[in-house]
């Protein structure tokens, strides 16, 4: 078992050494992005990456505070749920109710990576190849499908 402090580095040393093995790779629009703080520019929409002791997961978080607007955006991300799968090559889980450890409701679309542990670095190149084609993936889409989140702003 480690301390909080001792847990508090390996995540740390792990999402350091993501973003240092990431950062050559631009976005698909040729520019250089900060890949584990992936920016959507929407307010209320994330790409997050996480991992625990467990399991690495990736997905579009929508946080927005009303439910009825989250659904909207949820609904909007359905139409565009054929060009995700496509642009990933692979199906994704859709939640239009995800509530979190601290109890706060989202909605999410992700991809999960079981068995695996952010705490044990033989593990950390499977992390990271899980994550990495993911979230290029999530780029490509986001730019070829967020003109269509314009009238949602």
């Amino acid at each position: 078992m480690y301390s909080k402090e001792e847990t508090s580095q390996l995540r740390q040393a792990f999402w350091t050494a993501f973003g240092q093995y990431i950062s050559p790779q631009l976005s698909t629009e040729g520019l250089r992005v900060n890949w584990v703080n992936y920016k959507t520019g929407l307010k209320y929409v994330y790409f997050k990456m996480e991992a625990d002791k467990k399991t690495a997961t990736i997905s579009i978080e929508l946080a927005h505070p009303d439910m009825g607007i989250r659904e909207l955006f949820f609904e909007q991300f359905l139409e565009f749920k054929n060009i995700l799968h496509i642009t990933t090559g692979e199906e994704w889980l859709w939640e239009m109710y995800h509530t979190d450890e601290n109890g706060k409701t989202t909605s999410r679309i992700y991809q999960q990576l079981n068995d695996v542990s952010i705490f044990n670095k033989n593990d950390w190149p499977a992390l990271i190849s899980f994550f990495k084609p993911r979230i290029i993936a999530l780029d490509e889409f986001w730019n070829d499908v967020k003109d269509g989140f314009d009238g949602l702003k």
